[in-house]
Parts: C-alpha cells; structure tokens; sequence
C-alpha cells in the first residue's frame, strides 16, 4: 500500500478551510495533518509535521502565501498547490514553484487533478534529490523551472502538463488551450503566443513558459522562436543551406542552424 499524501492545509478563512478539508476527505491519496489560519502557523506546522503537500492560501494577514514559501529553508520545502480566490497571481505562483494553482470555489475534478499531480511530482523526487527535481519540475504549472529542455524530453513521462495556458491582460484573462498554440516568440521581457490569427502577450520567460510546454510536443527552432510540431506543415531547404517550417495557418518560420538537425529528427 502506497502511503497517502500528508497534506496541511492553510487559510485564514474557517469556511475555506472546512470546505477544503471536506473535498480532500474524498481523495483517499490525501491524509490531512493540521490546519492553519495564518503564515506564521503554516511555517510552525511544516516544521513540526514535515508534510508532503501544502494548501496554501495566498491572501492573509501578517505573512501571505509567498512570505510563507519564502520563509522555509529548501530542505524542507512540501510541494506547494496555492487556493486563492484571485487569479492575478498564477505567473508568480510559477515563479515560485507551485505544483498547482486552483481557484476558489475548488471544484473537485480540479482539486482530484492537483492531487494527482503533486503525487507525480512526488513519486518522481524519491529517485533523485527532492529539492533538485522540486526546482525542475513545474507541476504543477511549475514556471520557474530550473531544467533543460533535454531533461524535460527524458522525464517527460513523469511530469503532467496544463492543458490550458492563462495570460492576463489588465482586466481580461484568456484561457488559451495549449494545443492550439502555434509558435512563440520572444520579444524583450515577454513572450508573444500565437493562436489563429490571434497574437496573446504574456510576461514571462521563455524558459518559465518552457516549463509549461510538453517537449513532446513543442521544440525551438530558434533561440526565440518555439513551434507546436502538430501545426507544422511543412519543412523546406534553401540552397544557402537554411530551413523553413511552415505552419498551418500559414506562418513560415526561420529554423537556426544551431536547431536544425533537432527538428528535422523531429519531424
């Protein structure tokens, strides 16, 4: 019997964390450890229980969700799933590592998925040093990894993906499915995502963005540029020795020489 997460559970707000704690009592992956209704009694509880799997809510008084992350030392950092009501704050979220990020009110599906993620996570740490594959893995939506795009095609088999990307844009948030994205591209600090006729701009890095991206399915032909290889429909050479690739809504993208040989095993 494999043993149940042991899962702590941090919000400021009673009706929160009941409610919480009454959904994951339906996920027998999850056994909960302690509660906590602020920062500086999650950081108490983490030391005292080392659980696997934080809760997190990000908007408390005194310490929020981020000080909380920031306050504990990398050997005993959980995996992090942040629940917030606000969803301004998934990039950083990213940043900061998070296995996933759910909005209140927490379905349960999504809650069942995040579960199911952190126990990925988890169970692909126990080969390698935990605070290593925590930092180069992006459960959960993980945007800052610390790993190679040659890492990730290696373990890819352990590690889920988001099926959706969200990008703010002041008020507006759009919830663009990866799989329709067709490139991106790098311009300064943000990273432009084409979908259709459609250009989203996000700011981020393209090695946070990277993260989230199943090297399955998405290669660089270019130090900049990232193609969708499902909307790639054709590859054409130049006699100067150049390659194209063109997608399937007509985009005809430059491939570096330095990429080349990789996309063209790719394709």
């Amino acid at each position: 019997m494999i043993a149940p997460l042991r899962a702590l559970v941090v919000d400021d707000e009673p009706l929160a964390r009941r409610g919480l704690k009454l959904r994951l009592a339906d996920i027998a992956d999850v056994a909960i450890v302690d509660e906590c209704s602020n920062g500086r009694e999650a950081i108490a509880a983490i030391a005292k229980h080392v659980p696997d799997l934080v809760f997190l809510d990000i908007q408390m008084p005194g310490l929020d969700g981020f000080d909380v992350v920031r306050e504990l030392q990398s050997d005993s950092m959980p995996l992090i799933v942040f629940v917030t009501a606000f969803d301004q704050y998934a990039i950083s979220a990213f940043e900061v590592h998070a296995v996933d990020y759910l909005l209140k009110p927490v379905e349960q599906p999504r809650l069942q998925e995040a579960v199911r993620r952190a126990r990925a996570v988890l169970d692909a740490s126990k080969a390698t040093d935990r605070k290593a594959r925590l930092m180069n893995l992006i459960v959960s939506m993980t945007g800052h990894s610390e790993s190679t795009i040659d890492a990730l095609v290696e373990n890819r088999g352990e590690q889920r993906y988001p099926a959706r990307v969200t990008i703010r844009d002041g008020a507006n948030v759009a919830l663009v499915p990866v799989r329709d994205i067709e490139w991106i591209d790098a311009a300064g600090d943000y990273m432009c995502i084409h979908v259709g006729h459609t250009t989203h701009v996000m700011r981020v890095t393209m090695k946070q963005l990277e993260a989230l991206l199943d090297p399955a399915l998405f290669l660089r032909v270019h130090r900049s540029t990232v193609v969708n290889a499902e909307h790639v429909v054709g590859l054409t050479a130049h006699d100067n020795g150049e390659f194209f690739v063109t997608l399937s809504q007509g985009a005809r993208l430059k491939v570096s020489r330095g990429y080349r040989d990789r996309v063209a095993r790719f394709l």
